[in-house]
């Protein structure tokens, strides 16, 4: 089948397969006498798991050993599951990271009056004004210095 045929039935587009041709992911297809790229049902098949593992948000190395290791029919059960539990402890990493900026953007924003004042908590955490620089000497009351203008 062809590029176009492959991308539909793997639901890996066209250009990501030249891609993970030119990496070396999967190996070069063969090509007709007019050069048009023809892919196998194996090709095809590779390019599906390859699609999930990205789905599950693997990285290209890591779906690189994966392939090498589905393709080996000889290989340790054990050196995928290793691969896998350490993408998982990484996205738990992640997921932790991602709750702890959800939870101090939520107590910003509630502690903003959200109104017509310019006072705003969550631009004096952006600009450093927080607790980690809660030593740093505060601006006083009024109103804030003109922003430099353009250099003459």
């Amino acid at each position: 089948m062809n590029i176009g045929q492959a991308s539909a039935a793997s639901g890996v587009s066209a250009k990501m397969i030249r891609y993970y041709e030119s990496i070396g992911l999967i190996p070069k297809p063969s090509r007709t006498d007019a050069g048009y790229r023809v892919y196998t049902e194996t090709e095809v098949r590779t390019l599906g798991f390859i699609r999930r593992a990205r789905d599950l948000g693997l990285s290209i190395e890591r779906i690189g050993l994966l392939v090498g290791l589905w393709l080996d029919h000889g290989r340790s059960s054990a050196d995928v599951k290793r691969i896998a539990t350490e993408h998982v402890a990484e996205l738990e990493s992640r997921i932790l990271e991602l709750i702890a900026m959800r939870d101090t953007l939520q107590a910003l924003a509630k502690s903003c009056h959200g109104d017509q004042r310019p006072e705003c908590p969550i631009l004096h955490e952006l600009e450093g004004g927080g607790a980690r620089r809660a030593a740093a000497p505060r601006r006083p009351a009024g109103p804030r210095p003109a922003a430099p203008g353009p250099a003459a």
